[in-house]
């Protein structure tokens, strides 16, 4: 057990304490502070968390029921690790969504002020590089793909994409310092926001399609390069 024990925790706004533990766990998770194979006690787990074991159980039901953990009887719990193939499948689930939704964004043509956000992140990313800050341009391309979603109005779409992106999480940081340098992205931003305030939902949807496409090869390549069966 590697956690450290923290303050006792207090519900979330609106929420609950079996929320708090679900969200502060399923953090640790995907930020890879608890790698994959990491073991942990429920006992030990709510010591982590500074709360009592009941909302601890019921949010390992939740990370159980999303892939993210194994749920062992008296033995808590274990991380589960990503295979290549599960990320594979992932990136072309997130393909064939997000092209979708940046086809309904470009089919209603918003005003510019909506797609503001898009860019600031573009602008955001291309920043991070410039300093070489590989935790920033993440974060800034996080944003951009959460807002594109969001603006397809969609929110089916919205929360399924949400939660395979959640998934891959875990790869991406784990991959991000050996990929090569994330040069296009800002470009293939840039070509579908375009697309966007064109109207033109065909190339919006291409434009996207392809930006994941590469996304998909390079990570497949990095696991290849590297022999990494799982993550």
């Amino acid at each position: 057990m590697t956690a450290t024990r923290t303050r006792k925790a207090a519900p979330e706004a609106g929420g609950s304490l079996v929320d708090t533990a679900y969200h502060a766990m399923r953090r640790r998770i995907l930020d890879n502070r608890w790698a994959p194979g990491f073991r942990a006690l429920e006992q030990e787990l709510a010591l982590t968390l500074g709360m009592s074991r009941t909302p601890v159980r019921e949010a390992l039901i939740r990370l159980a029921n999303e892939g993210l953990v194994e749920v062992v009887p008296r033995h808590g719990m274990r991380v589960l690790p990503v295979s290549a193939g599960d990320m594979d499948e992932i990136y072309q689930v997130l393909g064939s969504l997000e092209a979708t939704a940046a086809e309904l964004v470009a089919a209603r043509k918003p005003p510019r002020a909506e797609l503001a956000p898009l860019e600031a992140a573009s602008k955001a990313m291309d920043a991070a590089l410039a300093r070489d800050d590989l935790d920033a341009w993440a974060e800034a391309d996080e944003r951009f793909h959460r807002h594109l979603v969001e603006l397809s109005g969609n929110r089916l779409l919205a929360a399924t994409v949400q939660n395979f992106w959640d998934r891959a999480h875990r790869a991406r940081m784990f991959t991000l310092r050996l990929r090569p340098k994330p040069v296009n992205s800002t470009r293939e931003h840039t070509e579908l926001v375009r697309a966007i305030r064109r109207g033109d939902a065909a190339a919006a949807r291409e434009a996207h399609r392809a930006h994941r496409e590469r996304g998909r090869r390079e990570l497949t390549a990095i696991l290849a390069r590297y022999r990494l069966p799982t993550l």
